[in-house]
Protein backbone atom coordinates (compact mmCIF):
# COMPACT_ATOMS: atom_id res chain seq x y z
CA UNK A 1 0.00 0.00 0.00
CA UNK A 2 1.37 3.34 -1.06
CA UNK A 3 2.02 5.76 1.75
CA UNK A 4 -0.05 8.88 1.36
CA UNK A 5 1.05 12.36 2.30
CA UNK A 6 -1.04 14.12 4.92
CA UNK A 7 -2.14 17.52 3.73
CA UNK A 8 -1.56 20.19 6.30
CA UNK A 9 -1.87 23.91 6.62
CA UNK A 10 0.38 26.28 8.45
CA UNK A 11 -0.85 26.91 12.00
CA UNK A 12 -2.48 30.27 12.50
CA UNK A 13 -0.44 32.75 14.46
CA UNK A 14 -1.93 33.67 17.78
CA UNK A 15 -2.89 37.32 18.02
CA UNK A 16 -0.56 39.47 20.05
CA UNK A 17 -1.90 40.47 23.45
CA UNK A 18 -3.58 43.83 23.43
CA UNK A 19 -2.10 46.30 25.93
CA UNK A 20 -4.40 47.08 28.79
CA UNK A 21 -6.40 50.21 28.16
CA UNK A 22 -5.71 50.26 24.43
CA UNK A 23 -8.57 50.76 22.07
CA UNK A 24 -9.34 47.89 19.73
CA UNK A 25 -10.88 48.48 16.32
CA UNK A 26 -11.58 52.15 17.00
CA UNK A 27 -10.87 54.80 14.42
CA UNK A 28 -8.98 57.84 15.64
CA UNK A 29 -11.39 60.62 16.55
CA UNK A 30 -8.95 63.52 16.58
CA UNK A 31 -7.35 62.52 13.28
CA UNK A 32 -7.12 66.13 12.10
CA UNK A 33 -4.00 65.52 10.00
CA UNK A 34 -6.01 64.89 6.84
CA UNK A 35 -6.13 67.53 4.14
CA UNK A 36 -9.89 67.09 3.80
CA UNK A 37 -10.45 67.58 7.53
CA UNK A 38 -8.33 70.74 7.59
CA UNK A 39 -10.10 72.12 4.52
CA UNK A 40 -13.59 71.49 5.89
CA UNK A 41 -12.70 72.88 9.32
CA UNK A 42 -11.30 76.10 7.84
CA UNK A 43 -14.29 76.53 5.53
CA UNK A 44 -16.69 75.93 8.43
CA UNK A 45 -15.01 78.55 10.62
CA UNK A 46 -14.88 81.00 7.71
CA UNK A 47 -18.61 80.49 7.08
CA UNK A 48 -19.37 81.28 10.72
CA UNK A 49 -17.14 84.37 10.57
CA UNK A 50 -18.83 85.47 7.35
CA UNK A 51 -22.25 85.36 9.00
CA UNK A 52 -20.94 87.14 12.08
CA UNK A 53 -19.33 89.87 9.97
CA UNK A 54 -22.74 90.73 8.49
CA UNK A 55 -23.79 92.25 11.81
CA UNK A 56 -22.96 95.94 11.68
CA UNK A 57 -21.70 95.89 8.09
CA UNK A 58 -23.34 98.70 6.09
CA UNK A 59 -21.85 97.85 2.68
CA UNK A 60 -20.30 94.82 0.99
CA UNK A 61 -16.91 96.50 1.29
CA UNK A 62 -17.41 96.98 5.00
CA UNK A 63 -18.43 93.31 5.34
CA UNK A 64 -15.31 92.20 3.45
CA UNK A 65 -13.11 94.34 5.68
CA UNK A 66 -14.68 92.92 8.84
CA UNK A 67 -14.32 89.36 7.50
CA UNK A 68 -10.64 89.93 6.71
CA UNK A 69 -10.11 91.34 10.21
CA UNK A 70 -11.79 88.36 11.90
CA UNK A 71 -9.97 85.90 9.64
CA UNK A 72 -6.62 87.37 10.68
CA UNK A 73 -7.29 86.24 14.23
CA UNK A 74 -9.44 83.14 13.71
CA UNK A 75 -7.48 81.37 10.95
CA UNK A 76 -4.20 81.00 12.92
CA UNK A 77 -6.22 79.88 15.96
CA UNK A 78 -8.09 77.26 13.88
CA UNK A 79 -4.86 75.90 12.43
CA UNK A 80 -3.31 75.81 15.92
CA UNK A 81 -6.31 73.76 17.15
CA UNK A 82 -5.98 71.32 14.25
CA UNK A 83 -2.22 70.92 14.72
CA UNK A 84 -2.64 70.31 18.45
CA UNK A 85 -5.44 67.80 17.89
CA UNK A 86 -3.35 65.99 15.28
CA UNK A 87 -0.30 65.87 17.54
CA UNK A 88 -2.26 64.58 20.56
CA UNK A 89 -4.66 62.28 18.67
CA UNK A 90 -3.35 59.04 20.22
CA UNK A 91 -3.36 60.45 23.73
CA UNK A 92 -6.88 61.87 23.31
CA UNK A 93 -8.07 58.55 21.88
CA UNK A 94 -7.47 56.86 25.23
CA UNK A 95 -10.00 59.16 26.92
CA UNK A 96 -13.66 58.25 27.31
CA UNK A 97 -16.13 59.99 25.02
CA UNK A 98 -17.26 62.70 27.50
CA UNK A 99 -13.65 63.51 28.33
CA UNK A 100 -12.83 63.78 24.63
CA UNK A 101 -15.47 66.48 24.32
CA UNK A 102 -14.10 68.23 27.40
CA UNK A 103 -10.56 68.15 25.98
CA UNK A 104 -11.78 69.46 22.63
CA UNK A 105 -13.74 72.29 24.25
CA UNK A 106 -10.76 73.31 26.40
CA UNK A 107 -8.56 73.38 23.30
CA UNK A 108 -11.24 75.48 21.62
CA UNK A 109 -11.29 77.96 24.50
CA UNK A 110 -7.51 78.34 24.28
CA UNK A 111 -7.76 78.78 20.52
CA UNK A 112 -10.41 81.48 21.00
CA UNK A 113 -8.19 83.33 23.46
CA UNK A 114 -5.31 82.98 21.01
CA UNK A 115 -7.45 84.59 18.29
CA UNK A 116 -8.19 87.54 20.58
CA UNK A 117 -4.51 87.87 21.40
CA UNK A 118 -3.69 87.98 17.67
CA UNK A 119 -6.16 90.83 17.19
CA UNK A 120 -4.70 92.73 20.17
CA UNK A 121 -1.13 92.29 18.93
CA UNK A 122 -2.09 93.52 15.47
CA UNK A 123 -3.69 96.62 16.98
CA UNK A 124 -7.04 95.99 15.32
CA UNK A 125 -9.04 95.32 18.48
CA UNK A 126 -11.10 98.30 19.57
CA UNK A 127 -11.37 98.95 23.29
CA UNK A 128 -11.08 96.11 25.78
CA UNK A 129 -10.67 92.72 24.07
CA UNK A 130 -13.76 90.47 24.50
CA UNK A 131 -11.83 87.64 26.13
CA UNK A 132 -14.92 85.85 27.46
CA UNK A 133 -16.74 86.04 24.12
CA UNK A 134 -13.67 84.75 22.28
CA UNK A 135 -13.28 81.82 24.68
CA UNK A 136 -16.99 80.94 24.43
CA UNK A 137 -16.95 81.15 20.62
CA UNK A 138 -13.87 78.95 20.44
CA UNK A 139 -15.43 76.40 22.78
CA UNK A 140 -18.66 76.25 20.76
CA UNK A 141 -16.90 75.88 17.40
CA UNK A 142 -14.59 73.26 18.90
CA UNK A 143 -17.52 71.24 20.23
CA UNK A 144 -19.04 71.19 16.74
CA UNK A 145 -15.71 70.14 15.21
CA UNK A 146 -15.30 67.30 17.72
CA UNK A 147 -18.84 66.14 16.96
CA UNK A 148 -18.08 66.09 13.23
CA UNK A 149 -14.82 64.18 13.82
CA UNK A 150 -16.62 61.62 16.01
CA UNK A 151 -19.26 61.05 13.31
CA UNK A 152 -16.48 60.62 10.75
CA UNK A 153 -14.70 58.06 12.96
CA UNK A 154 -17.91 56.12 13.62
CA UNK A 155 -18.61 55.95 9.89
CA UNK A 156 -15.47 53.87 9.34
CA UNK A 157 -16.43 50.92 11.53
CA UNK A 158 -19.67 49.95 9.72
CA UNK A 159 -17.97 50.19 6.33
CA UNK A 160 -15.11 47.95 7.44
CA UNK A 161 -17.48 45.46 9.07
CA UNK A 162 -19.67 45.30 5.96
CA UNK A 163 -16.63 44.73 3.79
CA UNK A 164 -15.38 41.87 5.98
CA UNK A 165 -18.79 40.19 5.96
CA UNK A 166 -19.14 40.60 2.20
CA UNK A 167 -15.62 39.27 1.69
CA UNK A 168 -16.26 36.26 3.91
CA UNK A 169 -19.45 35.55 2.01
CA UNK A 170 -17.60 35.65 -1.32
CA UNK A 171 -14.86 33.39 0.07
CA UNK A 172 -17.34 30.67 1.04
CA UNK A 173 -19.41 31.11 -2.10
CA UNK A 174 -20.44 27.56 -3.05
CA UNK A 175 -19.10 27.47 -6.59
CA UNK A 176 -15.74 28.97 -5.55
CA UNK A 177 -15.31 26.47 -2.71
CA UNK A 178 -16.59 23.60 -4.88
CA UNK A 179 -14.18 24.37 -7.71
CA UNK A 180 -11.23 24.82 -5.36
CA UNK A 181 -11.82 21.52 -3.55
CA UNK A 182 -12.34 19.71 -6.86
CA UNK A 183 -9.03 21.09 -8.08
CA UNK A 184 -7.34 19.88 -4.89
CA UNK A 185 -8.87 16.39 -5.22
CA UNK A 186 -7.64 16.15 -8.80
CA UNK A 187 -4.09 17.00 -7.69
CA UNK A 188 -3.86 14.82 -4.57
CA UNK A 189 -2.62 11.66 -6.30
CA UNK A 190 -0.41 13.04 -9.06
CA UNK A 191 0.81 16.30 -7.53
CA UNK A 192 0.31 16.21 -3.75
CA UNK A 193 2.64 19.18 -3.19
CA UNK A 194 0.50 21.39 -5.43
CA UNK A 195 -2.67 20.14 -3.72
CA UNK A 196 -1.22 21.02 -0.33
CA UNK A 197 -0.22 24.48 -1.56
CA UNK A 198 -3.72 24.98 -2.95
CA UNK A 199 -5.35 24.08 0.37
CA UNK A 200 -2.91 26.32 2.21
CA UNK A 201 -3.89 29.24 -0.02
CA UNK A 202 -7.56 28.53 0.60
CA UNK A 203 -6.94 28.32 4.35
CA UNK A 204 -5.11 31.66 4.31
CA UNK A 205 -8.00 33.30 2.48
CA UNK A 206 -10.48 32.05 5.09
CA UNK A 207 -8.21 33.08 7.95
CA UNK A 208 -7.63 36.54 6.52
CA UNK A 209 -11.36 37.13 6.08
CA UNK A 210 -12.12 36.04 9.64
CA UNK A 211 -9.36 37.93 11.49
CA UNK A 212 -9.98 41.49 12.68
CA UNK A 213 -7.97 43.59 10.23
CA UNK A 214 -7.97 47.01 11.85
CA UNK A 215 -8.39 50.33 10.10
CA UNK A 216 -5.82 49.89 7.33
CA UNK A 217 -3.38 47.45 5.75
CA UNK A 218 -0.25 48.00 3.72
CA UNK A 219 -0.30 47.61 -0.04
CA UNK A 220 2.22 44.75 0.23
CA UNK A 221 -0.17 42.80 2.50
CA UNK A 222 -3.06 43.34 0.09
CA UNK A 223 -0.92 42.16 -2.82
CA UNK A 224 0.07 39.02 -0.88
CA UNK A 225 -3.62 38.20 -0.33
CA UNK A 226 -4.41 38.81 -4.02
CA UNK A 227 -1.57 36.45 -4.97
CA UNK A 228 -3.13 33.73 -2.80
CA UNK A 229 -6.44 34.12 -4.58
CA UNK A 230 -4.87 34.13 -8.06
CA UNK A 231 -2.78 31.05 -7.21
CA UNK A 232 -6.03 29.20 -6.51
CA UNK A 233 -7.68 30.42 -9.70
CA UNK A 234 -4.54 29.58 -11.69
CA UNK A 235 -5.04 25.92 -10.76
CA UNK A 236 -8.62 26.05 -12.01
CA UNK A 237 -8.11 28.04 -15.24
CA UNK A 238 -4.60 26.87 -16.10
CA UNK A 239 -3.29 28.48 -19.28
CA UNK A 240 -6.57 30.37 -19.75
CA UNK A 241 -5.55 32.78 -16.99
CA UNK A 242 -2.55 34.95 -17.71
CA UNK A 243 -1.36 37.11 -14.81
CA UNK A 244 1.26 39.85 -15.07
CA UNK A 245 2.67 41.71 -12.05
CA UNK A 246 4.48 45.02 -12.37
CA UNK A 247 5.22 46.07 -8.79
CA UNK A 248 7.18 49.04 -7.52
CA UNK A 249 8.81 48.19 -4.13
CA UNK A 250 8.68 51.88 -3.18
CA UNK A 251 4.87 51.65 -3.13
CA UNK A 252 4.63 48.75 -0.67
CA UNK A 253 4.20 50.95 2.41
CA UNK A 254 1.09 52.77 1.19
CA UNK A 255 -2.02 52.13 3.28
CA UNK A 256 -5.34 50.81 2.02
CA UNK A 257 -8.52 49.70 3.78
CA UNK A 258 -8.12 45.96 4.50
CA UNK A 259 -9.66 43.41 2.11
CA UNK A 260 -9.85 45.97 -0.69
CA UNK A 261 -7.62 44.67 -3.49
CA UNK A 262 -8.73 41.03 -3.62
CA UNK A 263 -12.41 41.72 -4.49
CA UNK A 264 -11.27 43.91 -7.40
CA UNK A 265 -8.99 41.13 -8.66
CA UNK A 266 -11.84 38.64 -8.26
CA UNK A 267 -14.12 40.86 -10.33
CA UNK A 268 -11.48 41.04 -13.05
CA UNK A 269 -11.32 37.24 -13.19
CA UNK A 270 -15.09 36.85 -13.05
CA UNK A 271 -15.88 39.38 -15.80
CA UNK A 272 -12.76 39.14 -17.95
CA UNK A 273 -11.50 35.56 -17.83
CA UNK A 274 -14.31 33.23 -16.80
CA UNK A 275 -16.82 34.14 -19.60
CA UNK A 276 -14.19 33.78 -22.35
CA UNK A 277 -13.59 30.35 -23.88
CA UNK A 278 -10.04 31.35 -24.73
CA UNK A 279 -9.36 32.83 -21.32
CA UNK A 280 -7.99 36.26 -20.65
CA UNK A 281 -5.16 38.28 -19.18
CA UNK A 282 -4.90 40.24 -15.96
CA UNK A 283 -2.28 42.87 -15.18
CA UNK A 284 -1.69 44.42 -11.74
CA UNK A 285 0.71 47.33 -11.47
CA UNK A 286 1.87 49.58 -8.66
CA UNK A 287 3.92 52.70 -9.12
CA UNK A 288 5.10 55.46 -6.83
CA UNK A 289 4.88 58.91 -8.39
CA UNK A 290 6.31 61.46 -6.00
CA UNK A 291 4.12 61.53 -2.91
CA UNK A 292 1.43 59.37 -4.57
CA UNK A 293 1.03 55.66 -5.23
CA UNK A 294 -0.95 54.51 -8.26
CA UNK A 295 -2.48 51.02 -8.36
CA UNK A 296 -4.07 49.73 -11.56
CA UNK A 297 -5.90 46.47 -12.27
CA UNK A 298 -6.41 45.82 -15.98
CA UNK A 299 -8.19 42.85 -17.54
CA UNK A 300 -9.14 41.78 -21.02
CA UNK A 301 -12.78 41.22 -22.00
CA UNK A 302 -14.38 38.36 -23.93
CA UNK A 303 -13.93 38.88 -27.70
CA UNK A 304 -16.81 39.98 -29.91
CA UNK A 305 -18.60 41.42 -26.91
CA UNK A 306 -21.31 43.92 -27.80
CA UNK A 307 -20.59 47.42 -26.41
CA UNK A 308 -23.84 47.32 -24.41
CA UNK A 309 -22.67 44.13 -22.68
CA UNK A 310 -19.34 45.56 -21.55
CA UNK A 311 -19.06 46.03 -17.79
CA UNK A 312 -19.81 49.55 -16.68
CA UNK A 313 -18.95 48.87 -13.07
CA UNK A 314 -18.94 45.99 -10.65
CA UNK A 315 -21.74 47.34 -8.49
CA UNK A 316 -21.48 46.74 -4.79
CA UNK A 317 -17.78 45.85 -4.76
CA UNK A 318 -16.68 49.09 -6.44
CA UNK A 319 -19.09 51.23 -4.43
CA UNK A 320 -17.71 49.70 -1.24
CA UNK A 321 -14.12 50.29 -2.38
CA UNK A 322 -14.82 53.92 -3.26
CA UNK A 323 -16.55 54.63 0.06
CA UNK A 324 -13.88 52.99 2.19
CA UNK A 325 -11.07 54.79 0.34
CA UNK A 326 -12.76 58.13 1.01
CA UNK A 327 -13.25 57.28 4.68
CA UNK A 328 -9.55 56.44 5.07
CA UNK A 329 -7.93 59.06 2.82
CA UNK A 330 -10.73 61.58 2.29
CA UNK A 331 -9.88 63.93 -0.61
CA UNK A 332 -6.33 62.52 -0.88
CA UNK A 333 -7.47 59.48 -2.89
CA UNK A 334 -8.79 58.93 -6.38
CA UNK A 335 -10.77 55.97 -7.74
CA UNK A 336 -11.89 55.37 -11.31
CA UNK A 337 -13.07 52.35 -13.29
CA UNK A 338 -14.03 51.87 -16.93
CA UNK A 339 -12.90 51.04 -20.43
CA UNK A 340 -9.38 52.12 -21.42
CA UNK A 341 -7.85 51.26 -24.80
CA UNK A 342 -10.16 48.28 -25.24
CA UNK A 343 -9.45 46.92 -21.76
CA UNK A 344 -11.27 47.29 -18.48
CA UNK A 345 -9.18 49.17 -15.95
CA UNK A 346 -9.55 50.06 -12.28
CA UNK A 347 -7.23 52.82 -11.11
CA UNK A 348 -6.57 53.86 -7.50
CA UNK A 349 -4.32 56.73 -6.43
CA UNK A 350 -3.51 57.16 -2.71
CA UNK A 351 -0.88 58.93 -0.58
CA UNK A 352 2.44 57.14 -0.41
CA UNK A 353 2.74 57.57 3.36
Amino acid sequence: MQETQILSTRPALLPEPVPRGASVGRALVFDACRVGVVLRAVLFVEAVLGVGAMFGAATPGDWLARLALLTGGALPATLAWLITACSLKKALQRLKEPLQYVAGVLLGMLAGLYACAMLVLSGTAEGSPPWLACAASGALLSALLVTALRLRARARAPAATTARLAELQSRIRPHFLFNTLNSAIALVRDEPARAEALLEDLSDLFRHALVEQGESATLSDEIALARRYLDIEQIRFGARLGVQWQLDPRADGAHLPPLLLQPLVENAVKHGVEPSAGGGKLRITTERRGSRVVLTITNTLPPNLHPDQRPRGHGIAQANVRERLRLLHDVDCDFSAGMHNGLYQVRIAIPAS
